[in-house]
């Protein structure tokens, strides 16, 4: 008999297995790479000349852009936030995110702003969307969590060059030698870990 059983999805499997090794870090090599982006974010010339910068904030073992967040406020520059789109499934909105900014969780249990629409901007007003990612290849293929969240923000980039410059955020344990591409999957000309910038555009 022919063998029916589902074939094991690759990325999934790849999603699992590189979670494990973010999550198996230490706190202390968490916050050293916490301070390490900021050294990172000094001497890119796109975060430094930046007004509006998207983050993230973490939640499954992604590099920790919160000192990062706090060196932007002390150089006054803006920064905004993912919330989920209340009206339209899988889309974000980006909010001003603000030391006094009240918080929430969102349905996958992610922290975001409570939202307040007189604080959401058009994605395409950013300057920089730095988007989290679970693994990447030295080609800037980027592997997400698998909603296509950032993919369909970043659609117009991928297609046009139009819109905010993508810049991926990812410790240098989630290199892989190469991430299972589909179609609607958007590379990214960039990629920031604690030791180096990758720059693929």
């Amino acid at each position: 008999m022919p063998d029916t059983a589902a074939q094991p999805d690759p990325r999934q499997a790849l999603r699992q297995l590189i979670r494990l090794r973010r999550k198996h870090l230490s706190q202390a090599q968490q916050q050293a790479a916490a301070q390490q982006l900021v050294a990172r974010f000094k001497e890119h010339a796109g975060i430094l000349a930046a007004r509006r910068i998207a983050l993230y904030l973490t939640n499954d073992g992604e590099l920790d852009p919160l000192p990062a967040i706090h060196w932007l406020w002390a150089r006054q520059q803006e920064v905004y936030l993912p919330v989920l789109h209340p009206g339209a499934p899988g889309q974000l909105l980006f909010q001003r995110y603000t030391a006094t900014s009240p918080m929430t969780r969102n349905r996958f249990g992610i922290p975001e702003p409570e939202l307040d629409m007189q604080q959401v901007i058009p994605h395409g007003a950013l300057d920089i969307i730095c988007t989290p990612l679970v693994a990447f290849d030295a080609a800037g293929n980027r592997l997400g969590m698998g909603g296509g969240y950032y993919d369909r923000t970043l659609a117009d980039w991928h297609e046009h060059r139009l819109g905010p410059r993508p810049l991926g955020i990812a410790h240098d344990c989630q290199q892989v030698d190469a991430v299972p591409k589909e179609q609607w999957d958007v590379p990214l000309p960039q990629i920031i870990t604690p030791t180096r910038c990758w720059d693929f555009a």
